[in-house]
């Protein structure tokens, strides 16, 4: 299959192949999302295909609003609900609510719950406008690897694999929706993500963090996830003397370390290094980026310094914890 990419005011070709069931990869304000009619099993069970994704790690829907909202789950909707949807939709925050049978058992990944959210993007929108249907997308990458930000990152990944990936440069966020479990009381924070905890909880007061042993009810909750070929090692810890000595044992250990970091000139590495910026909206922006540009160096090891797990600091400290295979905190 030859995989073409379409200009974002191109869009047709994009919109006929949704309606033929089959999948596209399209941009949305957090990273490029692989999307199908979200109410089509068939073209559903395609995005796994695609990107080698397990069938018990359910997709997202994406919607315009809250009147398509309404149509997909059981019960009226929350007065709670109904608030965040006011204060961040259309916007990275996804919420998880008890779905009707019309969703497709391979997108909730047999649970009884459904995860939702309306993009900002304008292409995510006139996509789900023309479609007149939801789309359920995940990342547009294999499974496993760094989120896509940019049309080429999708390109490296999918090459072949899929028909057509719309570009829309590279997505602002930079980091996947933040999602929250509105069948809890309190509600539950699943995944952090582009809308910080701290302003979630200014709208529906105490909000609570995921349990391990509880339902994986969201996407990015177990396996693997954000990873480059070489190794991460997280150093969570600023502190420049500590920050010194990992990365002079990290390259006796591995040989060529690269490096990401809020400061990549105040240490000395002999492989890549990136910028992440000096605060955590900054850092989403670029850490996947960053990621997949030092990866193309070979090295022996990615070394992530990342400190911060506020605001949305948090959802970089995910990320990096889900990608690394090791984790140094200073003592």
């Amino acid at each position: 299959m030859q995989t073409a990419v379409l200009p974002e005011n191109q869009l047709g070709p994009a919109i006929d192949w949704l309606r033929r069931g089959e999948v596209v990869a399209f941009p949305t304000e957090t990273v490029y999302g692989l999307g199908a009619d979200g109410l089509d099993a068939v073209a559903c069970a395609k995005i796994f295909e695609a990107k080698r994704r397990p069938s018990d790690n359910p997709l997202i829907l994406h919607v315009l609003g809250l009147d398509d909202l309404e149509r997909l789950i059981l019960g009226p909707v929350p007065a709670l609900v109904r608030a965040l949807t006011e204060a961040f939709w259309p916007g990275p925050l996804t919420l998880v609510l008890p779905s009707t049978p019309e969703v497709p058992a391979i997108v909730r990944a047999g649970l009884n719950t459904v995860a939702i959210r309306a993009p900002a993007h304008p292409v995510a929108k006139a996509l789900i406008e023309a479609l007149n249907r939801p789309i359920a997308a995940p990342s547009a990458n294999l499974s496993g690897r760094p989120s896509p930000t940019t049309a080429q990152a999708v390109l490296d990944d999918l090459n072949g694999r899929i028909a057509y990936i719309v570009d829309g440069g590279q997505t602002p966020v930079g980091v996947e929706s933040t999602v929250v479990d509105c069948t809890t009381q309190p509600m539950t924070l699943l995944r952090p993500g582009g809308l910080s905890l701290e302003m979630i909880a200014k709208v529906v007061g105490e909000v609570q963090l995921s349990h391990p042993e509880g339902p994986d009810r969201s996407p990015g909750m177990k396996y693997r996830h954000y990873a480059p070929e070489a190794p991460v090692i997280w150093i969570q810890s600023t502190d420049r003397d500590f920050v010194k000595q990992t990365l002079d044992a990290l390259k006796r250990e591995y040989g060529t370390v690269a490096l990401a970091s809020p400061e990549p000139v105040s240490w000395q590495v002999n492989g890549g290094i990136e910028s992440l910026g000096p605060d955590g909206t900054s850092a989403a922006h670029r850490l996947f980026c960053a990621l997949r540009r030092l990866d193309r160096g070979g090295p022996g090891a990615i070394a992530v310094v990342w400190g911060s797990t506020e605001g949305i600091g948090r959802a970089v400290a995910n990320r990096v914890e889900k990608a690394a295979v090791g984790r140094v905190l200073a003592p």
